[in-house]
């Protein structure tokens, strides 16, 4: 089909509309082990560059996956980041906040949590709940905020979050840090076939919860704020990617292509040895070679 990366990309140039792009790429059956060996490779050689990375230690990765429930967020960092070593990658989860999270602003537990340099973070969800379930839900107005923060129509509170969220992010831009942000787009009928299945299968009821039928049913509000989201938060160094999310293994190539980019783009490479450290290692090598 030709589909690459890019027609999955929103950078913050030109308009948005979510319903622009697809939740099922309808991709053909018989290139799905095409695409598992694709996304294989792109495992080898996030592992490759993750190294590199480690070593350099010059810059930070944030991934960031962010999904209706079902889409596949979990299977996804578990699959595409299989290759990664645990020592320089970390998950944390977006749960919902602590009584000490909620009495801070809300970015403060995203920023307790950013990796170091040379280390990969990645979010399952992300600091951007906050204009998401908080604005579906109407959260904001039982902040305990002051009235000038939170007594303020509807559009100008979120529009306010999503100008700090790009100061944010551009700020860890200006400090080291790559931005990677998916959105995993499944469609509102594949949704159901996997709440379905979680309920069928035994081994899956644990993954499933009455209350995802609730949420579910907010589904419009949910697409009009990922759509304003998205549209007001992309930028060129922190664009979003809205895969398609309802052929698992499609998406887990896209994700894969969009992981080795960033790496790519960083550049990483193992520091150099001084001429003194490299005579230094001539010696060990002559000691060690004559015991």
């Amino acid at each position: 089909m030709g589909l690459d990366l890019k027609d999955f990309a929103y950078d913050g140039e030109g308009g948005f509309d979510l319903k622009d792009y697809p939740t099922n790429a309808h991709v053909d059956a018989g290139e799905r082990e095409r695409y598992e060996l694709l996304t294989a490779g792109n495992t080898r050689r996030m592992a490759e560059l993750q190294d590199k990375l480690y070593a350099d230690a010059r810059e930070g990765v944030v991934a960031m996956f962010q999904a209706m429930d079902a889409a596949g967020k979990d299977s996804t960092i578990k699959r595409v980041m299989s290759g990664l070593n645990p020592q320089g990658v970390s998950v944390y989860s977006f749960k919902q906040p602590s009584a000490e999270e909620l009495s801070h602003d809300y970015l403060w537990r995203a920023v307790t949590h950013l990796p170091r340099r040379g280390h990969i973070e990645l979010f399952n969800r992300s600091y951007y709940e906050d204009v998401l379930v908080v604005r579906v839900h109407q959260m904001q107005h039982g902040y305990a905020m002051p009235k000038r923060c939170v007594d303020e129509p509807e559009d100008e509170f979120f529009d306010r979050r999503y100008r700090q969220i790009r100061d944010f992010e551009e700020y860890l831009w200006e400090n080291g840090y790559r931005v990677l942000k998916v959105f995993l787009n499944v469609g509102r009928d594949e949704q159901r076939k996997r709440f379905l299945e979680r309920i069928d299968d035994e081994s899956k009821n644990w993954k499933f919860s009455s209350g995802d039928l609730k949420e579910r049913d907010l589904w419009p509000q949910y697409m009009d704020a990922y759509d304003k989201c998205i549209r007001k938060t992309a930028s060129r160094h922190a664009p979003w990617y809205v895969v398609p999310a309802d052929q698992k293994w499609f998406a887990r190539w896209l994700v894969s292509e969009a992981m080795v980019r960033v790496l790519e783009a960083c550049d990483p490479r193992y520091p150099e040895v001084s001429p003194e450290a490299k005579a230094d290692l001539d010696r060990c090598r002559q000691e060690l070679a004559g015991e």
